[in-house]
């Protein structure tokens, strides 16, 4: 029998064992939707501290209970490791690793080219390997593919390649890994067809493409399409409030529209591992290829500019009850991305935090999801501990920026208690007292 053939019997049987490499907000969900369709999952990880709290069954995402990782070990179908000479063990490895930008807004694949590194020490004939971070048309032929097959063997023949993108939403409870269709692309006809049987087991819709590269811009395509159309509502944002008009208003009254309408929305600038990176990664090819993105930058440009928007805005409402930004008492309300989740990769509330002590304001921040904050890549920052949601918290402050929504927030009492809110979010709609107290930024 084959390679191709005997693959295709282990996933069809459920025999076949399941390598995710990186245990985060992707992996972790993935290994989910494969333990609850009878796969064994072995989880890899760099970090000793993250296997050895999920081989205890205890979580260190929000949205992943410590309930779920048990039920993975009371079924004997998970374990995580850090012994990276164990990869052999798996039939199929799935790369959920991170794929940052450079300081000069490069693609970095360093995490990527590691991870292939390390697979292809232990790569055997028969694993499928697949890719599934973010990143641009061309990677996983042009960079993965030359490091596998240093180890003598051959993609499509003794081992096989393909791409899917990862389409996390963290914290949404409407759509789980399982239930979000996905998207497959294959080095050659035989990676196709065996990804896309793969991930027919655990997922409920697969829609296999022609090849990685379709897959890769599929994935880019999504997040430039919304990277676009926010950087669209935060320009007409500042339009509107020159001239007196309220952007959620005409938002909402326009998705009224049964058609030909879409509703995005601005905020204090963008957040998360996707939006605001995965632009640039197109963006990037298209230099090498010497034709100009025009939207892309442009939407960078506008979406980058919003915390400074935010701060001015701020500044302008301190100056009307008298005060300076220096030496004021101003709490950030929500470090994570976005509402009810504890992500804050890339959140605009570091941002937003770091122009304010460079002002010289008093900062301190309060987010239930995020219990404290440490040091990040773009940031020099001091580690700090979340307050407490309380009237006592609220009155402490000379103004109350709001940079993330979330839903355990009383924004009735907020308000009372504050000198001064800034509202990125349109959060304090239906707050009905004190609204004089609220500008919108």
């Amino acid at each position: 029998m084959n390679h191709t053939n005997q693959l295709l019997t282990k996933i069809k049987d459920q025999s076949c064992i399941v390598g995710v490499m990186g245990l985060g907000y992707v992996g972790l969900p993935l290994i989910d939707a494969y333990v609850n369709a009878g796969f064994k999952c072995l989880g890899f990880d760099v970090d000793p501290k993250k296997a050895d709290s999920l081989n205890s069954g205890k979580t260190y995402i929000a949205h992943i209970k410590d309930a779920v990782i048990q039920n993975w070990l009371d079924k004997n179908q998970f374990e995580a490791t850090i012994q990276m000479d164990r990869l052999a063990e798996a039939d199929v490895v799935l790369i959920c690793v991170p794929t940052p930008l450079s300081e000069s807004r490069d693609p970095d694949l360093k995490y990527v080219v590691s991870t292939t590194k390390a697979i292809a020490q232990t790569l055997r004939p028969g694993q499928l390997i697949v890719l599934e971070s973010t990143t641009y048309p061309g990677t996983t032929k042009d960079v993965m593919l030359p490091i596998l097959e240093q180890s003598g063997l051959k993609a499509g023949k003794d081992f096989f390649l393909a791409y899917s993108p990862e389409r996390e939403d963290p914290g949404n409870p409407n759509f789980t890994a399982g239930t979000i269709p996905k998207v497959v692309g294959g080095y050659e006809k035989n990676s196709t067809e065996l990804a896309t049987l793969f991930y027919e087991q655990a997922i409920t819709a697969v829609v296999p493409v022609d090849s990685c590269e379709a897959a890769e811009a599929c994935k880019i395509l999504e997040n430039t399409y919304r990277s676009v159309n926010i950087a669209m509502v935060n320009e007409l944002k500042v339009l509107f409030q020159k001239i007196g008009i309220d952007i959620w208003e005409v938002i909402d009254a326009a998705k009224t529209k049964p058609f030909g309408f879409q509703a995005f929305y601005p905020g204090p600038g963008l957040g998360g591992h996707c939006i605001p990176i995965d632009p640039f990664y197109l963006s990037w090819v298209a230099r090498k290829h010497e034709m100009p993105t025009k939207f892309i930058e442009l939407a960078g440009e506008i979406n980058t500019s919003m915390p400074l928007y935010v701060i001015n805005r701020l500044s302008e409402a301190l100056n009307e009850i008298g005060k300076p930004i220096k030496g004021s008492k101003i709490g950030i309300l929500g470090m994570a991305y976005k509402r009810d989740v504890d992500d804050h990769r890339e959140s605009p509330s570091f941002k937003l935090m770091e122009l304010l002590l460079d002002r010289g304001a008093e900062v301190t921040y309060c987010d239930p999801h995020v219990p404290s904050i440490q040091q990040k890549r773009h940031y020099d920052l001091a580690p700090m501990m979340t307050q407490p949601a309380t009237p006592a918290y609220w009155q402490s402050l000379d103004c109350a920026l709001i940079s993330t929504d979330h839903t355990l927030f009383d924004w009735d009492e907020i308000v009372a208690n504050s000198k001064l809110v800034i509202d990125t979010r349109n959060a304090t709609k239906n707050v009905t007292e004190n609204r004089d107290r609220i500008w919108k930024a």
